[in-house]
């Protein structure tokens, strides 16, 4: 079995990459820098050749709704007609939770318009949502920064680590095709403007959160329900704190990092739930 990893250099995409080669699966990471682009189309039908499965992990340069619109459009047209040219048998992509609940977002419209196209397709699919990543919690916040304060709604999100994310996307490529939707997310809720700023805290970053109930995610306006998962959703079983111990510890090796007597106090954040 051939898989292609679009944005196979990425934060999923490497990890996904590495767990199906370890798993014995020939596996091509396929991104701009190795010359394979799926917004032009230029690699595609070589990289293709005798695959059996494509694994869509791209994305746009910006959230900008138009740009990223035109982005999923193009990208996901060239690759649909590159896979039915190459007799590709699957095709997984990953988006994210809460993608129809938030069409005021522009970046979600077009993540909406990229499953559009999925489902349309006579190829088998299997669409994954996700919810946000532990390791991009600080990108959250970062898109209601005014510089010094970081503004965050205080509503609920249910994280998942990335590892987790590329495990359960290599389990579902090397299986039958969905033609379905599933949610994937971590075991625990948490306030995100809590999370956040523990997230902050833990890279050193010196602005201040803000609860902003007014704030926006991806542009649109969220409440406790529209970033969680729901209740037949896939859970992971990576817990934040064993996450962060693992990161810290790659970060610091035997080195403490700075702050109170223990990390757990510094860096550690209560769940919800």
């Amino acid at each position: 079995m051939k898989i292609i990893v679009i944005g196979g250099t990425g934060l999923i995409g490497s990890k996904a990459v590495t767990k199906l080669r370890n798993s014995g699966f020939e596996v091509v990471a396929a991104s701009r820098t190795s010359g394979i682009n799926s917004m032009t189309g230029r690699g595609l039908a070589d990289v293709l050749a005798k695959a059996s499965v494509v694994i869509d992990l791209s994305n746009p340069p910006t959230f900008d709704g138009a740009e990223a619109l035109e982005f999923f459009k193009t990208s996901t047209t060239n690759l649909l007609e590159a896979e039915a040219a190459a007799g590709v048998r699957h095709h997984v992509a990953l988006s994210v939770v809460g993608t129809e609940r938030l069409s005021e977002s522009g970046y979600m419209r077009a993540k909406f318009a990229q499953e559009k196209l999925i489902k349309d397709n006579s190829i088998p699919y299997s669409i994954v949502h996700a919810t946000q990543f532990f390791e991009s919690i600080q990108k959250l916040a970062g898109l209601a920064s005014d510089g010094a304060t970081v503004h965050v709604p205080p509503v609920l999100v249910q994280p998942i680590a990335g590892d987790d994310v590329a495990s359960i996307l290599s389990n579902i490529s090397v299986g039958a095709p969905l033609n379905s939707t599933i949610e994937v997310a971590g075991p625990e809720q948490f306030r995100a403007d809590e999370l956040a700023r523990r997230r902050l805290i833990a890279r050193h970053d010196p602005r201040e959160v803000v609860v902003d109930r007014r704030a926006r995610f991806f542009g649109a306006e969220v409440d406790d329900r529209s970033l969680l998962p729901s209740a037949d959703a896939r859970l992971a079983d990576t817990r934040f704190e064993d996450w962060l111990a693992r990161s810290l510890e790659r970060a610091y090796g035997a080195l403490r990092p700075p702050g109170p007597n223990t990390e757990t106090d510094y860096y550690g954040v209560a769940p919800t739930n």
